[in-house]
């Protein structure tokens, strides 16, 4: 089956010869990597025993997400000019285990907020082997 039926009439426009060599190149890679990347198959997600983690950076500060079957762990520590806020929650399934927020007078620095993420991270990998699969 042809998910691309521009494809063909691509290729036949092409092939008349109706459009520069430069053009006609950059049209076919273009065609190319378009039908390589729809036919490529969808990554499974991770099984549900396996932590999922995602650091995203946030302006000067950082956001955690971590997952792990229904579980749902999550840090945010935004950085002011002058103060920091920190948001701690854990999930399981619909219903928040914790929920819990902190604001300090200061700045946090770049150190500082990379360091409570990866204590946040080894927390939450720690709490998990100790209670074992869910």
């Amino acid at each position: 089956m042809n998910h691309f039926p521009f494809v063909a009439a691509l290729s036949r426009w092409l092939v008349r010869g109706r459009a520069p060599r430069a053009v006609m190149a950059s049209l076919v890679v273009l065609c190319c990597w378009a039908a390589t990347s729809a036919a490529a198959e969808p990554t499974a997600p991770p099984a549900g025993d396996e932590l999922q983690v995602e650091v995203t950076k946030k302006g000067l500060g950082k956001e955690v997400v971590i997952r792990k079957g229904g579980r749902e762990w999550y840090m945010l520590i935004e950085v002011t000019e002058g103060m920091s806020v920190i948001i701690r929650q854990e999930k399981d399934g619909d219903a928040y285990i914790v929920d819990e927020s902190e604001t300090h007078d200061e700045a946090l620095s770049k150190s500082q907020v990379d360091a409570a993420i990866e204590a946040f991270i080894v927390g939450v990998k720690n709490q998990t082997k100790q209670k074992g699969p869910r």
